[in-house]
C-alpha cells in the first residue's frame, strides 16, 4: 500500500477542466478545493501505475502549476502480521 497526500495548485481559469482530468485518473481522489485553485489530492498505487508515476502525470494536467507532496505512507502488505495475531488475548 502506497498513499500520498498532495496539495495541487491550479490556475483558476483551468480549475474545472483540471479537476475533471484528475478525477478521471485511476488512484486519484480529490478531498478538498479552495476558490483560489488549491486541491487536496490523495494518490494511491493502482494495478496500472505507481503513485509516483501518477503524481508525475498530475504535473502534466493543464493548469497545474505546483504540486507538493505533504504526506507519504508505505506499507508492505506481506510484512503485516495477521489481524488475529495482533489482537490481545482476552
Amino acid at each position: 500500500m502506497n498513499i500520498c497526500g498532495c496539495l495541487v495548485s491550479v490556475a483558476r481559469d483551468d480549475l474545472r477542466s483540471a479537476r475533471t482530468a484528475m478525477e478521471r485518473m485511476a488512484g486519484v481522489e480529490i478531498h478538498a478545493e479552495t476558490e483560489d485553485g488549491r486541491l487536496v489530492v490523495v494518490v494511491e498505487d493502482t494495478d496500472e501505475a505507481y503513485a509516483s508515476d501518477t503524481i508525475m502525470a498530475l504535473h502534466q494536467v493543464q493548469g497545474v502549476y505546483a504540486l507538493t507532496l505533504n504526506y507519504h505512507h508505505f506499507e508492505d502488505p506481506s510484512q503485516r502480521a495477521p489481524l488475529a495475531a495482533s489482537q490481545p488475548e482476552t
